[in-house]
């Protein structure tokens, strides 16, 4: 069973920079289309970024040009580089797959932008 870790989150101040990564121990993560997702308190889960087995990258408005996934497949691992941050990018972040079939959830790893 896959079973997805993220590390990396934290607290930052506005226009700070943070680089999250999730690995899985089924090795299988690089096989996979994979995005970034995030949750804010009382609001739903929604996907930021996604990138395909091969590269192929896209971002939700909110946080285009400000951040960056990317996969290293050797090590079964995908990043996502978060530079000039904004209190509402404040949230519970995932990684899973970026498709119709959702992976398990793993515990997510919190970012808050704050002063």
């Amino acid at each position: 069973q896959v079973q997805l870790v993220e590390s990396g989150g934290g607290l930052v101040q506005p226009g700070g920079s943070l680089r999250l990564s999730c690995a899985d121990s089924g090795s299988i993560l690089r096989f996979n289309p994979m995005g970034w997702y995030r949750q804010a308190p009382g609001k739903e889960r929604e996907l930021v970024a996604g990138i395909t087995s091969g590269g192929t990258t896209h971002y939700g408005d909110s946080v285009k040009g400000r951040f960056t996934i990317a996969r290293d497949n050797a090590k079964n691992t995908v990043y996502l580089q978060m530079n000039s941050l904004k209190p509402e990018d404040t949230a519970v972040y995932y990684c899973n797959r970026d498709g119709q079939v959702i992976w398990p959830w793993g515990q997510g790893t919190q970012v808050t932008v704050s002063s």
